[in-house]
């Protein structure tokens, strides 16, 4: 596909759901710039919640449509409290679906002696948080409420 023009390599993105164009993103530069057209996020956006919803949730300011898409899959799938929830290895405090604090991973760090950084946000962004008590104790709640959640559907069906 390098040697495709850009509007050919978005008409075959186009065909993708959100899933895999998110996974698209990861595969070069390239398709990261293409995957996050504004065109194509709006498209899927409309087409999961339809127009009406569209233009209600059009982004504002610096937002993207594949921000606002993450905001309102995120409120579909864990609501519009605050919560802690559990993508991967990774726990994030969320409120509203927007993410408000990563609080850790579950991932081993790389190096022995990795920066700490504590969970009121005093530390810088890029450093991972220490692994104390209060870590453990997040851990253990995300992990009962991602439990929690796939107990309550499976009641559902």
């Amino acid at each position: 596909m390098e040697g495709l023009p850009a509007d050919v390599c978005l008409k075959i993105f186009c065909l993708l759901d959100h899933q895999n164009l998110a996974t698209a993103q990861q595969v070069c530069r390239r398709w990261k710039v293409l995957g996050a057209d504004n065109n194509l996020w709006s498209n899927l956006f409309e087409e999961r919640w339809g127009r009406d919803h569209a233009v209600f949730y059009a982004p504002i300011d610096a937002k993207s449509w594949k921000d606002v898409y993450e905001v309102q899959d995120r409120c579909d799938r864990v609501g519009l409290g605050l919560k802690i929830i559990r993508e991967g290895g990774d726990y994030y405090l969320v409120h509203q679906g927007e993410i408000q604090r990563h609080l850790g991973s579950r991932r081993p760090r790389k190096g022995a002696n990795a920066p700490e950084r504590d969970l009121t946000g005093e530390g810088s962004l890029g450093e991972e948080p220490s692994s104390g008590i209060l870590d453990k104790i997040l851990f253990f709640i995300g992990d009962l409420e991602a439990a929690s959640a796939s107990g309550k559907r499976s009641r559902e069906a």
